[in-house]
């Protein structure tokens, strides 16, 4: 029998430590044709990012015994890459390439710490690696692609001039080198354009360079090429990222659908579909976003038809195919991310290994819904809902949940229906959640997609406005106890909804940004530009920038609100806190703030992360005069008395 008790109350089994405790996040699965490679972030190893070798049904540890981690674009990406039981990888702590050889002796072949690499491409034929090369200069970043001699560490620069270059594919027949390349102010989700180039001499010197698809209003995603030289790649030219060949000179569609077949290149080597040849075919294994979920499909081009494979999961990712086997990292609302195989031939899936091995009763578990819900000018946007769920206890009689809304990153990133234990955190203790993909994000189209531009601080503010209002009205959620929380551009969407709106009763701000003109003055280059299509360009747009950030009108915040901050943060950098922190205290609002040393844009080591969940749920309880069972060491809420 369930007890009652107050909303917020419930104890939980959930707790920080359970969530940490032996989990992994991966980062990409891969092969060489003969074993099964994966890379994992480790929050209880100082976030140190591990290379594990999956053979013959073992798994292998400690291959590289270095943190294998990216720092190109501050946000980074597949840091490796592996040919031949050889592994080639950046090292996080001076971002050189190393490589270990089949012997396992590990050795630097690069040698400048000015440099930082992803998109490690290995042409064996010639002996040389491609990549893009990111320089961090006297006051300048320059961005480029490079060939890199194995033997001697010669670097020479085959392609430049464009302010970034991604997604690099080698042919099969190691002749023709394909890119990505944009420049300022689009971002790669905005205006992508797919090259070809000959590879012409042993030195990896390009030649024949060749437009392929992309203009001022098409953005292309993840071009690869198959084994009889036809070049594929995603366009989202008809609104949606969809399926494109070039055959004989020729662009075709693969298979139209208002679905997405792509995703905003935040982080390099994404991979959403693969090649499987049989029969002498050649067929397509793709995932796609469509309706709230990700499916698993098989596409013959020649026929143009798609089959849904039959599996318990609603988030792909990471898809690479080996023999008959694909692999790929994937999830449920129910069971964590995994690194997983489905045998093509039988349909039959195995699980490699769980992101963490949950051991938690489904009586904890909230199910998420895919809620459709009225905003702004007659418009529709779109949240995933987690109702509270806890098997030992239900709410008071004529008592309605504390409700989190909570506002995605990027800000042109989205929500998806998969298990993620900090939601669950909250919802096992009787706070209700929903995960707002407002206007602006991904996977509901390139018209979506763009309805945050010039509009950003308004739409994807009123769109998570409007989602709690939503929820209100439907009496699944107390509108005296409002919650919103965000991290990076989510918690610039947080402060700008606690400051120009009067619906949300608290907020908590992970990194979040609270003034626009500062952080033009002083992000990284991948952003630098951002802002132009988000707000307008500066400095003509001063006056809107002023008006947008939440810093200049801190006079209209009455509400609670905490705030995390990574010390070491080059995209949102410290200040961004601790102007808004600064002015919260003078404002006599009860506020907290957490910095944490070591920390960079978003958290990974464990300590860090169990602090900051165990800070927000302490700091609500607080707020709202509730109890908590977990033993949580307190913080400091400045101004509380005066609440």
């Amino acid at each position: 029998m369930s007890k009652e008790a107050p909303y917020g109350t419930f104890k939980s089994p959930i707790t920080a430590d359970e969530i940490l405790k032996g989990s992994v996040k991966f980062v990409n699965v891969c092969h060489d044709n003969k074993n099964i490679y994966f890379a994992e972030l480790r929050p209880l190893d100082k976030a140190r990012v591990e290379i594990v070798k999956f053979e013959k049904a073992k798994l292998e540890d400690q291959l590289v015994n270095y943190s294998a981690r990216t720092k190109v674009h501050e946000y980074g990406g597949v840091s490796f890459s592996v040919k031949n039981n050889e592994i080639y990888f950046s090292n996080f702590d001076d971002q050189k390439i190393y490589k270990r050889d089949k012997n396992g002796k590990i050795y630097p072949i690069t040698k400048n710490s000015n440099e930082r690499y992803v998109d490690i491409v290995i042409d064996d034929k010639r002996k040389l690696l491609y990549a893009v090369q990111e320089e961090h200069l006297d006051n300048k970043v320059v961005n480029s692609i490079v060939s890199i001699d194995e033997k001697t560490s010669k670097i020479k620069k085959i392609a430049e001039g464009f302010d970034f270059y991604a997604s690099l594919a080698l042919s099969f027949d190691n002749t023709k080198l394909c890119f990505l390349a944009w420049n300022q102010p689009d971002m790669p989700w905005d205006s992508a354009t797919l090259f070809v180039a000959d590879i012409i001499d042993e030195n990896g010197n390009l030649a024949n360079l060749e437009k392929i698809a992309g203009s001022e209003n098409e953005s292309i995603f993840q071009p690869r090429w198959s084994k009889n030289g036809d070049l594929y790649f995603v366009s989202d030219k008809t609104n949606f990222w969809n399926l494109y060949r070039l055959k004989n000179g020729k662009i075709e569609s693969i298979y139209p659908m208002k679905a997405e077949f792509g995703y905003p290149q935040w982080l390099f080597g994404f991979s959403y579909y693969d090649f499987y040849y049989e029969n002498g075919k050649t067929f397509i294994i793709a995932s796609y976003f469509k309706e709230g979920f990700s499916k698993l499909a098989k596409i013959d081009p020649e026929n143009k038809s798609l089959k849904n494979f039959d599996l318990p999961f609603t988030f792909f990712d990471s898809l690479n195919i080996f023999e008959n086997e694909l692999l790929f990292i994937a999830g449920s609302p129910s069971e964590p991310l995994s690194i997983c195989k489905l045998n093509l031939k039988t349909d039959k899936y195995e699980i490699i290994k769980k992101s963490k091995d949950v051991q938690i009763d489904p009586g904890y578990i909230s199910i998420p819904q895919n809620i459709e819900f009225p905003t702004e000018n007659n418009k529709t946007a779109y949240m995933i809902y987690y109702p509270p769920k806890n098997k030992d206890f239900k709410g008071l009689k004529n008592e309605k949940p504390p409700l989190i809304v909570k506002s995605h990153g990027g800000p042109t990133s989205h929500s998806q229906a998969i298990l993620d234990l900090e939601i669950q955190y909250f919802t096992s203790r009787g706070f209700a959640f929903a995960d707002v993909n407002y206007g602006g994000s991904t996977g509901y189209g390139r018209e979506f997609r763009q309805r945050l531009y010039k509009n950003w601080g308004i739409i994807d503010v009123d769109d998570c406005v409007n989602a709690a209002k939503y929820l209100v009205k439907e009496g699944l959620a107390d509108e005296n106890r409002l919650i919103i929380r965000g991290g990076s551009a989510g918690g610039f969407t947080t402060l700008a909804a606690l400051t120009f709106r009067d619906v949300f009763k608290a907020g908590a701000s992970y990194y979040g940004v609270s003034d626009i003109e500062a952080l033009v003055k002083d992000t990284h280059k991948f952003e630098a530009k951002y802002e132009e299509k988000l707000i307008g360009p500066y400095p003509e747009e001063k006056q809107t920038f002023f008006e947008r950030s939440p810093i200049n009108f801190v006079e209209n915040l009455s509400c609670p609100i905490i705030l995390f901050q990574g010390e070491d943060d080059k995209v949102v950098p410290p200040n961004q806190a601790e102007m808004m922190f600064e002015s919260l205290l003078k404002k006599n609002i009860p506020t907290a703030y957490l910095l944490f040393k070591k920390e960079g844009h978003g958290f990974r080591s464990a300590p860090n992360i169990k602090r900051a969940l165990e800070a927000e749920l302490y700091f609500y309880s607080k707020i709202f005069d509730f109890e908590v069972f977990d033993d949580i060491e307190p913080i400091k809420i400045f101004n509380l008395e005066k609440k």
